[in-house]
């Protein structure tokens, strides 16, 4: 099946210049004052909106423990 209006490079070019990503919103968390992408927890310290979301520490010691456990099978 032929195309019987086809769009010159020039006319797809000018279309897609609005595709561009833009850069990310950073924000002040409130708790450790790290940036961090709003609307989402923050990597630091694991709270969003005042609130603890996730235990850092926990992860921390979780991923120690298996550290350990590979250096000690080797």
């Amino acid at each position: 099946m032929v195309v019987r209006m086809r769009h010159t490079r020039s006319h797809t070019k000018n279309r897609r210049s609005h595709h561009a990503l833009g850069k990310a919103r950073l924000s002040q968390c409130s708790q450790c004052g790290t940036p961090h992408i709003m609307h989402s927890m923050c990597n630091n310290c694991g709270t969003y909106k005042k609130r603890e979301v996730v235990d850092v520490m926990k992860k921390v010691r979780k991923q120690e423990k298996k550290r350990k456990e590979k250096v000690s099978e080797k």
